[in-house]
């Protein structure tokens, strides 16, 4: 699941099913907030207090269920949020939103607003 391709449904639990763990949610959130340009391992596992094996098997669920994607920066591995597989799996989620009343749904889209920095 990348890009903004709605996934199938398949590939959507699996998405919702790594989120579906406290730990793994929270390195998610913090991988999102921090933006494309991600964080390395030794960085998440500081600001999320996870222990390196947990925060590994965490990482690796969910890059399987295609949310993280990482690279290597020299001897670093940077993780970042796989925005475009979010919005898919959000797009997914709301595909049906609302029976055609897209008014309901109208609030929830400043949550996508970036909130600038202070």
């Amino acid at each position: 699941m990348s890009g903004n391709v709605l996934p199938s449904s398949v590939s959507a639990v699996a998405a919702l099913g790594a989120l579906a763990h406290p730990g793994r949610l929270e390195v998610f959130r913090r991988l999102v907030r921090t933006g494309p340009a991600g964080l390395a391992a030794g960085e998440i596992a500081r600001v999320t207090g996870s222990l390196p094996n947990t925060l590994s098997s965490n990482l690796a669920i969910l890059a399987g269920a295609g949310l993280v994607r990482s690279r290597r920066e020299g001897r670093s591995i940077i993780y970042s949020a796989d925005f475009g597989a979010m919005r898919g799996l959000l797009s997914y989620l709301m595909e049906d939103c609302c029976d055609g009343r897209p008014e309901i749904c109208a609030d929830l889209s400043p949550a996508c607003v970036p909130v600038p920095a202070p």
